[in-house]
């Protein structure tokens, strides 16, 4: 067999470990997924989970992996930058290639530590720093936190807790209502208190 058609079942073998452990991640949570389970789904032994991942923890940094892909926010109108990072956020939980992880994450990261620390160390790469473009340093830490806090909660509401009166709004009412508050987070002046 040439090396060519053994790699590309090796890459195989890996997209289909990745999606099912996406899949078993987002419905059962990392403390209740097994390897074994993740195995019969990816119709796979087990062996083959722990030959290209080594373990539980790194079969889920692989499958929760992330990037933002945060637009470029210097490009955008500075009144409007609330609504622009609302948009792609949204389209973000919203698209069925990204949703599942997010979910995932968002659910594990409420009950697992180490999940919870992958998501700060998301927030920290990617959020913070897009956001120090348009605050002073010393103030862009909280300013990142309090939009992190607000489209975290917003995803909360939406896609985990599935409250009836924000799963039935459209993305336009969400980013006109929710966008001026994110706005407000990236350019009022500091709060002297």
């Amino acid at each position: 067999m040439s090396t060519d058609t053994t790699g590309r079942r090796s890459d195989a073998t890996r997209a289909a470990i990745l999606e099912a452990a996406r899949r078993r991640f987002a419905a059962e949570g990392f403390a209740k997924a097994t390897i074994r389970a993740i195995a019969a789904d990816a119709e796979i032994d087990p062996s083959m989970v722990m030959r290209y991942y080594g373990s539980k923890d790194g079969l889920f940094a692989a499958a929760v992996d992330i990037d933002l892909r945060l637009p470029d926010l210097g490009a955008a109108d500075p009144e409007t930058l609330g609504e622009v990072l609302l948009q792609h956020f949204l389209d973000l939980w919203e698209h069925p290639a990204n949703g599942g992880t997010l979910l995932t994450l968002l659910r594990s990261a409420v009950t697992d530590e180490a999940t919870a620390v992958r998501f700060r160390r998301v927030f920290g790469e990617q959020v913070a720093p897009a956001v120090l473009r348009f605050a002073e340093p010393a103030d862009a830490e909280r300013r990142a936190g309090l939009v992190a806090s607000q489209l975290l909660g917003l995803a909360l509401c939406r896609h985990v807790l599935r409250l009836p009166p924000v799963v039935a709004m459209s993305q336009a009412q969400l980013v006109a209502d929710v966008g001026p508050v994110i706005q407000r987070y990236l350019s009022s002046p500091p709060a002297s208190c």
